[in-house]
């Protein structure tokens, strides 16, 4: 960790989201890849015509809770028995629509098309009665927008459209204080979604650092913050119960509307990989960065 830099943190906490939209997993170490964190976003549940699903048509997404345990994706939801998914299985291709992307994905088989169906089907709009789930090819690669990543190439899975979100304790912690002035509940760091917490930082100060070198096992990472955070209605939804409010994004409406992405409530930072595929990320480990202006 360089001592002349001018942001000096550590790695708070790590999340992946295997299935896009459902309930994150808090490690203690996560794997980075060139798409981001290993198994986040490998997995995505479509519509009968391929197109992704969410927390945003369907809440209830949000009480599938995902674990990983002996080479195995488990799935658990209330009232459903777990399903269990080989971590390499596939069983026929697919194509599947994730915003302005259309790719080439595998189905994941009857059964857990059946599983979520069972459980996110009833109530849910008739569209969304049949539901499948598809699986990141990772043979192919997803590019995130040139404009963002000042024409590098980047790549992600199936999440909106960048490798990582990087958010910070302090940002959490500013949201809350807001909230609570507000007469609202605190909300936990799970309704922001990130990969990468960081500590030791002023609220928002991820908004302004350019590439953030992480001090990992093996040798250094480099991830590189381009893209506030565009927020939906994601964060409104409680993920203990699948309630939907309006508390949070009314909350960052009074602070939160960000000129760079068209005056939209933003939260947090996309990131991209610029180095350190296969590195072993770490809760505790040191991260330092420069001041971006631009």
């Amino acid at each position: 960790m360089s001592d002349t830099a001018d942001v000096q943190a550590t790695i708070d906490a790590l999340w992946v989201y295997p299935v896009k939209s459902c309930a994150g997993v808090r490690l203690q170490e996560a794997e980075l890849t060139e798409t981001g964190l290993l198994y986040d976003r490998a997995w995505m549940v479509v519509d009968a015509d391929g197109e992704f699903v969410s927390q945003r048509e369907l809440p209830r997404m949000a009480l599938i809770q995902p674990s990983f345990k002996m080479g195995q994706l488990v799935l658990r939801a209330p009232g459903m028995l777990a399903l269990h998914l080989q971590l390499d299985a596939a069983e026929r291709p697919m194509k599947v629509r994730v915003w302005d992307d259309e790719v080439a994905a595998w189905d994941m088989g009857d059964l857990a098309a059946q599983w979520f169906s069972d459980f996110l089907g009833p109530g849910a709009p008739a569209a969304l009665k049949k539901l499948r789930l598809a699986r990141f090819d990772p043979e192919l690669k997803r590019a995130s927008d040139p404009r963002w990543t000042g024409g590098r190439e980047a790549g992600t899975q199936f999440a909106d459209g960048f490798a990582l979100l990087v958010t910070s304790t302090a940002s959490h912690d500013e949201l809350n204080a807001r909230l609570a002035a507000a007469g609202h509940a605190p909300v936990d760091a799970r309704r922001m979604r990130p990969n990468i917490v960081l500590g030791g930082l002023q609220a928002h100060d991820e908004d302004r650092v350019g590439a953030l070198r992480i001090e990992a096992e093996g040798g250094p990472a480099l991830i590189e913050p381009v893209k506030p955070c565009a927020r939906c209605p994601i964060p409104d939804v409680n993920p203990d119960t699948a309630e939907t409010g309006t508390a949070v994004n009314d909350t960052l409406r009074g602070y939160r509307a960000d000129a760079r992405v068209k005056g939209a409530l933003t939260f947090g930072m996309n990131a991209i990989v610029l180095e350190g595929d296969g590195r072993l990320l770490r809760v505790g480990q040191r991260v330092s960065g420069d001041w971006r202006f631009d």
